[in-house]
This record gives structure tokens, sequence and C-alpha cells, in this order.
């Protein structure tokens, strides 16, 4: 995710490098080439000439302390501003009304459907929500029985009426059988077009009238670049929507959809989906995106990811086996799925201050697991339980059974004994403290 723009600015603002104080030269050359950045990233060329303006004019205007650098105020300078291009603060979702309804409008093929998905699976494990699925569109088969495919992985009911082809009506039942069965939040699933048409228009702007929901989100792919914003500003002056959601944020995209679509609809960035799985869906921070984009990354959403996968009972129960020394290829196994539900690698690594710069040129796959997985998968369960009977003869039984090779059944034992020594260092405080003190330079 933006990582061609974060290299761009990267260049740009090595260019005051050295410089003792920001001048009108200096700066417009750095700013000159943070415009182009923005231009490369499909952003309108208005708006990223009204960007670099304000940066200039802010930059020109500031004094510099000694102890900032002037390259150093004027990154703090653009960070304020990208924020502030982005909407300046999150923007909560709107769960007022009994029931609460949430009506996904969009283009087809822009990941409407799964949005909704993601959006039924967020609001019942964050929020603790009752929340019915609505099937509303009547023209794609398919979109049915995805969402009712969607709606069985996460655990939600989806209401569907195959054989009626009215959406108005089906909305309006749904939110009926809703108030009937006590959900408290009713997603409406829509109908989308290849493009813009006035039928498309007419028909979710019935739709919006018919059952008055609290909140009307745009979805809309982000790869599609400036045509995304072009998309947003077509649907709003119809069906005046209340926020945006950017799918597809974890794929080739140039960020200009991200940086621009607000202040072209004046209408917030509420989701963004970084991923297929039901999982991945972020609520959307401007700071922490701009944070991102100047690759300060966001340590602070990656804890959040965390936390929305972490298992209280679970983390004390294996707090014990550590301080035991117990830790074993099961327990080895469950961290691996904690860690694969927080998102794609490569996103995870992008969220670590300075990860994302160190490791662009490094192709991190998300199928990094499977090896592992299923090496630890091909021993028996006496095996996995303990890992010390696992001799000669029964690595090479693991290898063949997982289709690696020794080298690598080798190399994951290894992995795995200083995974747990320092996990019983470090669940050992005095221990800890005993061997910093032996450290060089360490005083008693």
């Amino acid at each position: 995710m933006f990582e061609n723009l974060s290299e761009k600015f990267d260049k740009a603002f090595k260019l005051l490098k050295g410089q003792g104080r920001i001048t009108e030269i200096n700066v417009a050359e750095t700013l000159k080439e943070v415009r182009k950045a923005l231009l490369d990233a499909d952003v309108n060329y208005k708006i990223a000439k009204e960007f670099t303006d304000k940066v200039k004019a802010k930059a020109l205007g500031s004094d510099v302390l000694t102890s900032v650098s002037p390259g150093q105020l004027l990154v703090k300078i653009t960070h304020d501003e990208l924020t502030e291009l982005m909407g300046g603060h999150k923007e909560g979702i709107n769960l007022s009304g009994t029931p609460s309804v949430i009506l996904i409008a969009g283009l087809q093929g822009s990941g409407k459907t799964t949005f909704s998905g993601k959006l039924a699976n967020l609001l019942k494990n964050k929020e603790k929500k009752q929340v019915l699925l609505v099937a509303g569109d009547v023209y794609r088969p398919a979109a049915i029985n995805q969402l009712k495919v969607l709606g069985e992985q996460i655990g939600v009911e989806v209401y569907a009426d195959e054989n009626n082809k009215n959406p108005v009506d089906i909305a309006q039942k749904a939110i009926a059988h809703a108030k009937a069965s006590g959900k408290q939040i009713v997603i409406v699933d829509t109908a989308g077009r290849l493009a813009v048409d006035e039928e498309m228009m007419q028909e979710i702007s019935k739709v919006k009238a018919a059952v008055q929901p609290q909140e009307t989100l745009f979805v809309v792919d982000a790869m599609t670049g400036q045509d995304a914003v072009n998309t947003a500003k077509a649907f709003n002056d119809r069906i005046d929507y209340s926020g945006v959601v950017l799918t597809k944020l974890d794929g080739d995209t140039r960020g200009g959809a991200a940086l621009t679509i607000r202040s072209v609809v004046e209408k917030p960035i509420k989701f963004v989906g970084t991923g297929e799985k039901m999982e991945a869906l972020d609520v959307f921070y401007p700071e922490r995106m701009a944070d991102r984009i100047l690759g300060m990354g966001d340590i602070v959403s990656l804890v959040e990811r965390a936390q929305q996968n972490f298992d209280e009972e679970q983390a004390r129960k294996l707090q014990k086996k550590i301080a035991k020394n117990q830790f074993n290829f099961n327990d080895f196994y469950d961290q691996i799925q904690q860690i694969k539900k927080m998102g794609n690698l490569k996103d995870l690594v992008g969220m670590i201050p300075g990860m994302g710069k160190a490791m662009k040129d490094t192709e991190i796959d998300d199928d990094a697991f499977k090896g592992i997985e299923a090496i630890i998968m091909s021993m028996t369960p006496q095996e996995r339980e303990d890992p010390a009977i696992i001799n000669g003869s029964r690595r090479k039984r693991i290898a063949d059974g997982s289709g690696t090779n020794i080298q690598e059944v080798n190399k994951l034992m290894k992995q795995f004994e200083e995974t747990r020594k320092v996990m019983r260092m470090m669940s050992n405080p005095a221990k800890m403290a005993g061997m910093m003190r032996g450290m060089p330079g360490m005083k008693r």
C-alpha cells in the first residue's frame, strides 16, 4: 500500500538534508518533487497543486528550531496537511435506530458483497451486535449465494428471497424480520452495475427512501485511481451517501483515491479493506494513514489488530505453560493462526515503523507459513505435545509426510527451541534482569 508514493516522498525530503534553514528556493525544489509524487499516485493536478501550495506557505512561515532540521519540519507540515486532506480525524459509524440500517452501494466488482460480510463480522465481534445481512441484489444470483456463504462463515443470518425481484420490498421485509427476531443492525447489500447508469441510480434511490438508513456507504475499488473519485462524485450527487469505503487497498494501488476522495465529495472515508479475509477491514484514521504514507508505520493499528484476535483466557494458559517450559508445537501452531487472522503479512510489516522501507524490495508471501504448518501437521499428536521425542528417524518421516526435506525440519526444530527459550526467559523477570546486568555497559 502506497509503496511508490512513500518512496518518492522520501526522495523529495532528502533534497533538504544538510540544509541549515528553509528558503523559498530549497522548499520549492522539494515540493516540486512532492507534487510529482502526488500526480504519479493519480491525484488530481488541482488538488496536488493546492496541497503543495499550503505546505509551502506553512513552511516559509515557520521558524526552524535548532533541535529540528528543515527536512524534519517539512515532513511534519506535510504529515499534517496529508491528514487534513484525508479528513482530519476518524469518522465513526452511526448505529442509532432500532434496528440500525446500513445501505451498501457501489459499482459491480467494487467489493460490496465482501465488504457487507466484513462489516457484519466486525460489528458482531467488536460491537457485540446482532446483525442481519440482506441480499438485495436481485439481478445476480451469484451475489445472493456469495452473501449466504459469507454469512455462514461468520455466523450471521442472511435474509434472501430469490423469487422476489423487487429490491425495495425485499429490504422492507428484511427490516420487519429483523425487528421480529431482535436484530440490532441490518446491512442491505444492493445491486451494482458495470457503469453508472440511470436505472441503477433510480433503484438505489428508491431503496434508500423506503428504508431510511442511518448510514449509506459507497464502496469503491481503490485500484481504479482517479476513476474511483469520479464514480464517487456521480453516486454522491444522486444518493447523498454518508461515507466511503475503499476496498483492495492492499493491492497495487497508487493511492490517489484515498488521498483525494474526501476533498472531492466532502464525505468521510469510514473503512478500508486490506485483504480477502473477513477480518481484513480497518476503520479509517487519516492521521495513521499519513504516518504510513510517510514511512512512519502504524503501530497503533497493529496493536489494535492483535487485540482483536487476542484471547485473554488462552493467553493466561499459554503464559503458565511457558513458565513451566511446556510450550509445544500445538501452541506454536495456534500462534501462527492468530498472526494469520491479523491480515496479510506485507500489510502487517508495513505497520512497523521503518520496516516498510527496509523491506520494500523483499517479496513477502502470504503463504509463508504453509511449509511450517505442513511440517507441524505431519507430526503425531504425541510429537506435537512433546517435541523432545522427535529424533532423527521421526524427523525423516515428518519431512516425507510434509513434502519438505530434513534440513527444513531441522531448521524449524531449531527455531522452535530458540523461541521457547526466549519466551521462558521473558516470563521470568528475575532471569531477564540477571541477563541484562551481565551485558556490557550495564551496572548493578
